[in-house]
């Protein structure tokens, strides 16, 4: 894995999290405990910060960024993940927030100063706008990003199962990969 400081800030990894070894993790950014990062993933704190919850896991090819201080916004824009979140394979995090217990389809694109209130599920390939913030408890879907409808009792349940399986994934990667350090 390539875990890099910029400008000597260097990430905070959680001992129980994963990061696999073909992730990128770059400057000021802090992973959860039992949080998962798989291949491909680019996650850059290089011009703000990063924080990634406990619980919450990162699919392959995604990329994490954040918006760096400028005229319009002093400070910049972090990037902000909740506990319990899912991130689907390739979606895109730009200096947003994502708060607890969402899921966030395969392919999505999240962009700056963008809130993803708790339990909310993004449909896979949606835009969501500058700004925009999303009401949990609901489907969103499109591009723009639309409210569709409340979701189902199994639906929310599900964000808690998916995070659960991931957590049971990266253990079973932590143990082969300490197998491979002693053997």
């Amino acid at each position: 894995m390539s875990i890099r400081p910029f400008d000597g800030i260097t990430p905070t990894i959680a001992e129980s999290a994963y990061v696999d070894e073909d992730a990128v993790v770059i400057g000021d950014v802090h992973i959860g405990e039992q949080s998962s990062i798989w291949p491909g993933t680019v996650i850059r704190g290089d011009v703000n910060y990063i924080r990634i919850g406990h619980s919450s896991n990162i699919q392959d090819g995604s990329i994490l960024h954040v918006t760096a201080p400028n005229d319009d916004n002093p400070e910049g824009l972090p990037l902000i993940i909740g506990n319990h979140v899912t991130v689907g394979h390739g979606v895109i995090l730009h200096a947003c927030t994502v708060e607890d217990a969402c899921l966030v389809g395969m392919g999505a694109t999240v962009l700056d100063g963008a809130i993803l209130r708790e339990k909310t599920l993004l449909a896979a390939g949606s835009l969501v706008p500058p700004g925009k913030e999303l009401e949990g408890g609901y489907l969103w879907m499109g591009s723009p990003a639309k409210k569709v409808r409340a979701l189902t009792e199994t639906e929310l349940q599900f964000f808690h199962k998916s995070c659960r399986n991931y957590m049971v994934l990266l253990g079973r990667y932590k143990c082969k990969e300490s197998l491979n350090k002693s053997g």
